[in-house]
């Protein structure tokens, strides 16, 4: 299954965009991890699985990387914590 999430570079995040609204997962490359600062989703994208399906996105992206994730955002950590096939991607 190919992501929809997109990385915009110049943004510094990871963008999601469903129906003309964006979820995003503002980060930070350093030398080995991927630093996931916050995590959002437009007011109608919440409770549809945006956010969700965003970060499944990040973990791929973070795993084709090589990288680990370091999640600043209690969203993102928690996302991780529920999420066991992407525990190996925990820093």
């Amino acid at each position: 299954m190919g992501s929809a999430v997109r990385d915009n570079t110049a943004g510094h995040r990871f963008e999601l965009e469903r129906n003309g609204h964006l979820a995003f997962a503002n980060y930070e490359r350093r030398s080995s991890s991927l630093v996931i600062r916050h995590v959002e989703a437009a007011v109608p994208l919440r409770g549809t699985g945006a956010a969700d399906e965003l970060m499944r996105g990040v973990a791929e992206i973070a795993r084709a990387e090589g990288r680990k994730i370091t999640p600043l955002c209690g969203y993102a950590h928690a996302w991780i914590r529920r999420h066991k096939e992407f525990h190996d991607l925990l820093n």
